[in-house]
């Protein structure tokens, strides 16, 4: 007859912990060429924000240069930042029409 032999004690710090990966942030950076509008737009349809926040988000990029608008994975800021970039320029803009302008940086 097998006898089960008993496992070995494993330390608490010895043990594999899983780390996190730290979060990014998607920038929006100020755009005098794209309507509020348009930006406002963007925002809902990328994040699905209310309007209130996608105004109060598209004002602090106005004001300070650029605005953290979501934080959180590496791959999930990419994306969302390709979303934001895939969207166009604003339709109303005749001429010197770009995209707007979005980055990702760790979040601090």
């Amino acid at each position: 007859m097998a006898t089960a032999t008993p496992l070995p004690d494993v330390a608490p710090d010895t043990e594999a912990k899983t780390r996190r990966q730290p979060p990014y942030a998607v920038i929006l950076h100020n755009d005098d060429k794209n309507t509020m509008e348009f930006v406002v737009g963007v925002l809902r349809k990328v994040f699905g924000y209310t309007v209130e926040k996608c105004v109060k988000l598209m004002l602090d990029a106005h004001q300070n240069g650029k605005a953290a608008v979501w934080i959180g994975a590496l791959e999930v800021a990419e994306l969302k930042a390709d979303q934001i970039r895939s969207c166009g320029s604003d339709p109303f803009v005749k001429q010197g029409g770009h995209p707007l302008g979005v980055s990702i940086e760790p979040a601090a």
